[in-house]
């Protein structure tokens, strides 16, 4: 009896290499350019400094005149505000993903984190609401009064300035250093820049908020932009973003 010849099976192709994926770096380079751009919004409110010109002594109408001559300081004040406020959000999502990434699954850093940065940008866009109304409106009695072109003047001096919020960002880093999810060099720059600048935020001092977390929030962003290895090669290795 003859046996049955048997047919070799055909070699299977090798599955297609899907390239992969690097970690996705934008949401850092939003959080530089919050920065960058929240060092604008503070020089153009300071130079919108009418109301704190000594010369003019508290005289309305002279210190309306003067805010009807720096528009333009206005108008770029309005502009890095915005753009803060927008890069702050995208910096928020992607700290939230971030994080929520290497910490316990039932932290609250994440959370924190991101809260601290939203509630920044919304103060951004209500620091800069006003413009508009008091851009064209300026000198000009007939649309607002000196008196509230004065208040104006203090809403852009002060409001745009509290960035308190930041500072709990910054406490939240330094909690999930403490877990290990971020080295731990940022850690201690979120200790230090976000305990300075929270405590600004609780004091009647609030604004001076605004001289701290701008800067620590780039030092933050370049880190998380050339100083998190360790996270970006434990994401290639395994494909994800």
């Amino acid at each position: 009896m003859n046996a049955t010849p048997t047919i070799a099976a055909a070699p299977r192709s090798a599955a297609p290499t899907e390239p992969v994926a690097r970690p996705s770096r934008g949401w850092a380079w939003a959080g530089l350019i919050a920065g960058l751009a929240g060092l604008g919004t503070m020089v153009g409110s300071g130079m919108v400094n009418a109301v704190y010109d000594p010369d003019l002594d508290g005289d309305t109408a002279k210190i309306a005149d003067k805010l009807a001559d720096q528009v333009p300081q206005m108008i770029a004040f309005h502009t890095f505000g915005m753009v803060a406020a927008v890069a702050l959000i995208v910096f928020a999502a992607g700290a939230y993903r971030r994080l929520a990434a290497t910490v316990g699954a039932h932290s609250l850093t994440p959370l924190v984190a991101f809260s601290g940065l939203f509630g920044t940008a919304v103060v951004l866009v209500l620091g800069t609401g006003l413009t508009t109304e008091f851009v064209f409106a300026n000198g000009k009695e007939e649309m607002a009064s000196a008196e509230s072109s004065v208040f104006f003047a203090h809403w852009i001096g002060t409001i745009p300035w509290c960035w308190g919020l930041v500072g709990l960002s910054g406490i939240a880093l330094f909690a999930a250093a403490r877990q290990g999810a971020v080295p731990r060099w940022l850690g201690r720059v979120g200790l230090i820049g976000g305990g300075i600048t929270l405590l600004f935020g609780i004091s009647p001092l609030q604004y001076m908020a605004g001289m701290f977390a701008p800067l620590g929030l780039i030092v933050i962003s370049l880190g998380f932009l050339f100083g998190d290895k360790a996270y970006r090669a434990g994401r290639e290795a395994t494909g994800h973003a």
